[in-house]
């Protein structure tokens, strides 16, 4: 019942999120903003299906009730750090890259200390999500089809600031 409930609690935050990149994407393309890395967004959008579908399968083959109190804390730790960053970014954030010409890149919130905040975020919460509830094939699996996804994503992301 645990995992259920942490569950469809993620996948609500997720639902939540896109909702949220959606309307900011809609106020982005009305200030002329310019869309990059188009090729690779629905392989990201894959991964994290994916990811997903690999939870509850993984979850039904070896179903552990226990979780791992300490790694819970931190994920919601995480989501703290992830409203952090969609405050700072305020409509400017989307699970898209978007940029409007002569726009500065944000500098505040933890920008103000990292490039890319939001991509140690996904990265944490890719392992941990799992890991709460002992899925290690899917910690693993999908930490290292992230990695490689998002080395592609951080580059269209780069070249984008540069425009």
């Amino acid at each position: 019942m645990a995992f259920i409930l942490f569950i469809s609690f993620v996948i609500l935050l997720r639902i939540g999120e896109l909702l949220l990149s959606k309307q900011n994407e809609k106020w982005l393309l009305e200030n002329n903003a310019v869309e990059y890395g188009k090729k690779h967004y629905p392989i990201i959008v894959a991964l994290h299906i994916l990811f997903f579908v690999s939870l509850i399968f993984e979850y039904c083959v070896t179903p552990s009730e226990s979780c791992n109190p300490f790694l819970l804390i931190f994920y919601f730790i995480l989501i703290f750090f992830k409203v952090w960053v969609i405050l700072s970014l305020g409509v400017f954030w989307n699970t898209k890259i978007y940029r409007i010409a002569n726009t500065p890149p944000i500098k505040t919130g933890p920008y103000k200390y990292l490039k890319h905040p939001n991509y140690l975020i996904v990265v944490a919460e890719i392992a941990i999500i799992p890991l709460i509830f002992h899925l290690y094939y899917t910690a693993l699996i999908f930490s290292v089809l992230n990695l490689v996804v998002l080395s592609i994503r951080v580059r269209e992301e780069n070249k984008a600031l540069q425009a």
